[in-house]
């Protein structure tokens, strides 16, 4: 239930605050007093698309809060979850909107995004504005109207219905992975088979390129390598190079030992330098013999690389790649080759999944028709009350086959429409080509009358549904008004006074001019002598007239004896 709604700079509101009650709250009030702009602000902190135009003149930001109270039973807490937001029994949602467009909403002090906002109070709040009467002209939002009214077994055909054409998502998958028809799985299979071999001929070994690189280094520079190992060799190994040299001084050392032990441990050092330049000369003396430079070597190493680079642009990035690559598609081949089997299987298991899904959706249609049925002959009835004694209503739905089950949503294969007629002797029409305004806005009423118990919604706001209505239609209209709050919350903008009499809370907007020059909306909560007053501007009577004083006493007295015989 909204119980509180505070509003900063919004047209002409400056500050507002207003509590709700149980029941049914209207507001009222001369044309353009403001009362529209109370209902944008609820629909602004419910979620919907916010305007800088809504911001109050020579302001730079407006802001809207609403508190709700809130029942654990049902999915809000779920939701709540889902949502990563604190769950509370009083649940309060605050927005901003800058002259700049930026702005920020907050649920239970969390910050949250507009879509999210959307989610939590669709499950609050139900707002029936003049733009609903184009709602319901869609036909899919007509379908969506008999889902409601059928309700838990509808819903558990949907989920059926959803896992049956999540496998025959999967079926579909599998079968073009095996590649269409036989002649495009031979041509596949022509193709993977010349891939397979093209790798296997290639026999790469994990680490070759790196091997082959370097191999193809030292040959490029063997003519490099070769001098320098020339020289090497012969600045260690020639006479009065390094390793004579060396030999000479470890020589002159040994001869100095017995002088003394530092003279010794030089010749020692020197021993161990000189056996090394031995070692190394050797060593490079070999590398220089067994050096050779094949220049078919050179061209066999470069043609390997060569093979390599090209699998890498076909296959993958690297050796590993390849081979993966090679496994992957010999899996794929192998399921081709032996395709034939597993197609007749994939095509058996797609005919089983059809005749299924078929099912669900007749099943659907059936469960759809049913609750149609009884619901529109629940909204006639209604319609009969509201003063269109020879309404007719009712929903027509298409015929479909087994094959149009093919292209079937979550939603089943239906397409209905609603057709109503409102005079005797008219035949039944789909809505748009027949419905007046008034007509329409008593048949929006007849629907909220028979889906207020249906739902988890607690709250209900309607902008000027009694438009087009009006005499003895009126006083029905109220009462239907009266049902729907017996159980909801109803908050409702009207101009008549048979509606304001009902009123459990009654909200008068009114607007005046300022010292300093401005225009400000100012909403008051009505004591019963005000709403009395309120009652005898609507019923067209003078101030001080005690006939029309009588009639808003005799209407009050009416009101209030129906509403306690309804919520006895």
């Amino acid at each position: 239930m909204l119980e509180k709604l505070s509003i900063k700079n919004v047209a002409l509101i400056g500050q507002a605050e207003l509590e709700f009650s149980k029941g049914l709250n209207v507001l009222s009030g001369e044309t353009g007093a403001g009362k529209s702009v109370i209902l944008d602000s609820i629909n602004f902190v419910l979620g919907a698309k916010a305007d800088k135009s809504m911001i109050r003149y020579g302001e730079e930001e407006c802001a809207v809060s609403a508190v709700f109270s809130v029942e654990e039973e049902g999915g809000l807490p779920a939701l709540f979850a889902e949502l990563g937001v604190g769950f509370d029994e009083q649940l309060v949602i605050s927005r901003k909107f800058r002259a700049d467009g930026k702005g920020g909403i907050r649920v239970n002090g969390e910050p949250v995004n507009v879509s999210m906002l959307r989610r939590i109070t669709s499950a609050l709040v139900d707002v029936h504005g003049q733009s609903e009467h184009f709602y319901l002209l869609s036909e899919a939002n007509q379908l969506k109207v008999v889902d409601g009214a059928a309700g838990a077994p509808l819903a558990a055909q949907k989920q059926n219905l959803a896992e049956l054409l999540a496998e025959r998502k999967k079926l579909r998958e599998k079968k073009r992975a095996l590649g269409g028809d036989e002649a495009e799985r031979g041509r596949r299979l022509d193709i993977l088979q010349y891939q397979i071999a093209e790798i296997d001929r290639a026999a790469l070994r994990d680490g070759e390129e790196e091997e082959l690189a370097a191999r193809r280094l030292i040959l490029s520079n063997a003519e490099k390598i070769m001098q320098g190992l020339a020289e090497a060799s012969a600045f260690l190994n020639d006479d009065g190079a390094a390793v004579d040299l060396l030999g000479r001084g470890r020589r002159s050392l040994f001869e100095l030992a017995r002088y003394g032990g530092e003279y010794a441990a030089l010749a020692d050092r020197l021993e161990s330098v000189a056996l090394e330049a031995e070692d190394i000369a050797e060593s490079v003396r070999a590398l220089a013999d067994d050096f050779t430079y094949d220049e078919k070597e050179a061209e066999e190493v470069e043609s390997r690389l060569d093979l390599i680079r090209s699998l890498k642009k076909k296959y993958g990035s690297g050796i590993r790649e390849i081979v993966a690559y090679r496994e992957k598609i010999a899996e794929e081949a192998q399921l081709l080759s032996n395709c034939d089997e597993e197609a007749a299987k994939i095509s058996a298991a797609l005919q089983k999944n059809a005749a299924k899904v078929y099912a669900a959706c007749t099943e659907m249609t059936a469960l759809r028709k049913r609750a149609a049925e009884a619901f529109c002959g629940r909204v006639e009835s209604e319609l009969k009350t509201l003063n269109i004694k020879k309404a007719r209503f009712c929903a027509e739905f298409d015929e479909y086959e087994r094959e149009d089950t093919e292209r079937a949503s979550a939603e089943g294969a239906d397409r209905m429409r609603f057709l109503f007629s409102a005079n005797a002797g008219e035949p039944l029409k789909p809505l748009h080509k027949v419905i007046s305004g008034g007509e329409m806005s008593r048949l929006m009423l007849a629907i909220k009358t028979q889906v207020s118990g249906e739902n988890e919604i607690s709250t209900y706001i309607f902008d000027e549904i009694d438009a087009g209505i009006s005499g003895g239609t009126a006083k029905v209209v109220a009462e239907k008004f009266a049902d729907i709050a017996a159980g909801k919350q109803i908050v409702a903008v009207s101009h008549l006074a048979q509606i304001v009499a009902m009123a459990d809370a009654n909200f008068l907007i009114s607007k005046r001019e300022t010292q300093e020059g401005k225009t400000v909306t100012e909403i008051s909560l009505l004591s019963p002598e005000q709403k009395n007053g309120e009652l005898i501007r609507l019923l067209g009577g003078a101030a001080g007239s005690a006939a029309a004083a009588k009639l808003a006493e005799e209407l009050s007295a009416e009101c209030a004896a129906y509403k306690a015989s309804r919520r006895a």
